[in-house]
């Protein structure tokens, strides 16, 4: 009779420590949403960093800036400091991809279709990325030292990693503009960060 006592009480507690667990599993979102308002209007093509969010830090993986179509894709690139960014050339004539500006300084030279080359982005800044065969090709990567960052569409919203309730300092760029820095408090509802 004691042993099926016992059982059932270990089954109980088992039960009762599993489920707030399960529960809190569930409530941790996927990820951050917000938007991106800049004078009122959607903000698109705005990168946006939150400083000193504490808590594990997620991984990047890895980051392609593809040249396809006489384009890079995409136009506008975050990543953190310490990435290396792979850049393929999968068109069908040769490409030489440069940044001489600020941020990161490279010059990766002629190379053919179906090769790529990578580029280590290690310290924080804008590098204007461009080709020196198409003047017309020209894309942004922005390295900036937090993992916790995302780039606005075209309705001015974003994601990026989960993070938890706080109030952060933000730091956003956008093309023809200097770093702008802020508050922002992250909540449970959909973060909105806006701009001058």
């Amino acid at each position: 009779m004691s042993a099926r006592w016992f059982t059932a009480f270990l089954v109980t507690v088992a039960l009762a420590v599993t489920m707030p667990v399960s529960r809190i599993r569930a409530a941790v979102p996927a990820s951050l949403e917000g938007v991106v308002r800049v004078g009122g209007q959607p903000g698109k093509d705005v990168v946006i960093w939150l400083m000193d969010v504490p808590g594990p830090t997620p991984s990047q993986g890895k980051v392609v800036l593809d040249q396809r179509k006489l384009t890079f894709t995409p136009q506008i690139l975050a990543v953190r400091v310490g990435t290396a960014v792979e850049m393929p050339n999968n068109d069908r004539v040769f490409h030489n991809v440069f940044s001489f500006k600020d941020g990161k300084k490279f010059d990766l030279g002629l190379y053919p279709s179906g090769t790529s080359k990578l580029v280590m982005f290690d310290r924080p800044g804008v590098s204007r990325i461009f080709c020196n065969i198409h003047p017309n090709m020209a894309a942004y990567v922005v390295a900036v030292d937090s993992a916790f960052f995302g780039v606005s569409d075209d309705a001015g919203r974003f994601t990026m990693p989960p993070v938890p309730p706080g109030t952060y300092t933000f730091r956003a760029w956008r093309p023809g503009h200097d770093v702008t820095e802020g508050q922002v408090v992250v909540d449970e509802r959909a973060l909105e960060v806006r701009l001058p």
